[in-house]
């Protein structure tokens, strides 16, 4: 972090960049998240301060709309001060103001409750017993993070991911993944290797409307490529056959990771039901 005196001396640009970067910070910080090396260490000045101090280099910034500005006050003055609030609110302000939108990766976003217990193990978690996925060629780490997520919060019990997926480890995939990657069991395997004993199921167009549907109370689905969905190895798998959702729009396309989303909260509540 950079003290407010220096960065009197910047201007333009390059002061926008580094106010960004030193509001991301401080809100990793806030939210006990800050990355080794950039904790807030200003003896001198309380953070809660130093926040301020920032705040008040950004309103003089001519470029900053009166909007925006009116918004960041309203935080600033407020009696119940939510440092946060405000440092997200000024950072987001200053990205719009750059010209630079931040990616799902980007946004600071804190961990919910500890994953592990007071010996350091990985809780143990609740999950539908022989409930999973098998994503095929998922190229996006942000997709694939997406759908880690997904599965462990609606409670899958494994992720199995093809050779030619991208790799969960990814910095990108475990961001947007939220610590999912790392207690959820998973699996880089083929299609030919999946069990055989386990009913397959394909997400794709074409098949049984997701409200007809009948959802195996055990089983593996298959979810596609952001390009071209599953492949004709993928859907000749998938013994149980195939089910869609249907759309209304004249795009009629869904992001993976949230038609997964879908299926998904459609395969739990028959779960709960039966």
């Amino acid at each position: 972090m950079i003290e407010p005196e220096k960065l009197f001396q910047l201007s333009g640009g390059h002061k926008r960049r580094k106010l960004a970067l030193t509001f991301g910070a401080l809100e990793r910080d806030i939210a006990g998240i800050a990355e080794k090396g950039h904790e807030y260490s200003f003896k001198n000045l309380s953070r809660r301060e130093y926040t301020k101090k920032l705040v008040e280099i950004l309103l003089k910034d001519p470029k900053l709309s009166p909007a925006a500005a009116d918004e960041i006050k309203i935080l600033l003055n407020s009696e119940s001060f939510d440092e946060l609030r405000l440092c997200n609110c000024a950072r987001n302000h200053l990205l719009a103001l750059i010209g630079s939108f931040p990616a799902e990766w980007d946004l600071v976003i804190a961990p919910h409750s500890s994953l592990l217990n007071k010996e350091g193990a990985v809780k143990a978690r609740s999950f539908y017993k022989g409930v999973s996925v098998y994503a095929e060629d998922i190229r996006s780490p942000f997709n694939m993070g997406s759908i880690f997520r997904t599965a462990e919060g609606m409670g899958a019990e494994k992720v199995y991911i093809s050779p030619f997926c991208t790799d969960p480890m990814q910095p990108r995939a475990q961001r947007s993944s939220m610590g999912c990657i790392e207690t959820l069991g998973w699996e880089r395997t083929d299609l030919n290797s999946l069990p055989e004993d386990v009913l397959v199921f394909a997400l794709e167009t074409g098949g049984t409307p997701i409200d007809e549907f009948v959802f195996p109370k055990q089983g593996i689905c298959i979810i596609g490529s952001e390009e071209l969905g599953c492949s004709p190895e993928a859907l000749k798998r998938a013994q149980y056959g195939g089910v869609s959702i249907p759309m209304k729009g004249l795009k009629a396309s869904l992001n993976v990771g949230v038609a997964f989303g879908i299926l998904m909260q459609k395969w739990c509540e028959y779960l709960e039901s039966a």
